[in-house]
């Protein structure tokens, strides 16, 4: 029975350590329109603005492999605020003293939210995905709509 015990115990240990070494995965610090709102007025910073669909397989691409690249977080993470924005939400947002929308009640193809359409300009130029860099006064910086790689992110932060 101690024999027993001995082995269970170690066994435990084993399991308990080998947790404790597993390295914790660094994310972007994904924030809401509403919380860049509220730190932007208390500690102005550059902003990284990134418009992706559900439907867009170069957005989840750069979600999937650019967005998880340990420079590329480390580096958004120090300099950045970072939101995400799903461009045909049916959410209401409310950024800058406004309440933005989407005129249509269900999430559809090509229905684009009203505050995605403002910052993203002219039809022609609602391409997906789309990554808007502002400087720390919310003045547009770069703009890209396309799908970057690790290298040219990198380079244009």
């Amino acid at each position: 029975m101690k024999k027993f015990q001995l082995i269970l115990w170690n066994l435990l240990l084993t399991i308990s350590l080998s947790q404790a070494q597993e390295p914790v995965k660094q994310e972007i610090n994904w924030i809401s329109f509403e919380e860049l709102n509220q730190a932007l007025e208390v500690d102005p910073k550059p902003v990284l603005l990134f418009f992706h669909t559900e439907w867009c397989g170069y957005c989840k691409k750069m979600l999937r492999e650019t967005f998880n690249e340990p420079r590329v977080i480390e580096k958004v993470n120090a300099d950045y605020y970072a939101v995400q924005f799903d461009a045909e939400s049916v959410e209401a947002v409310n950024f800058d003293g406004l309440t933005f929308h989407n005129h249509s009640k269900q999430k559809r193809t090509g229905k684009y939210h009203e505050l995605a359409k403002l910052l993203l300009g002219q039809p022609k130029s609602y391409v997906f995905p789309t990554l808007l860099l502002f400087n720390q006064d919310f003045k547009l910086k770069n703009r890209q709509a396309k799908c970057l790689s690790i290298k040219e992110i990198l380079n244009i932060l």
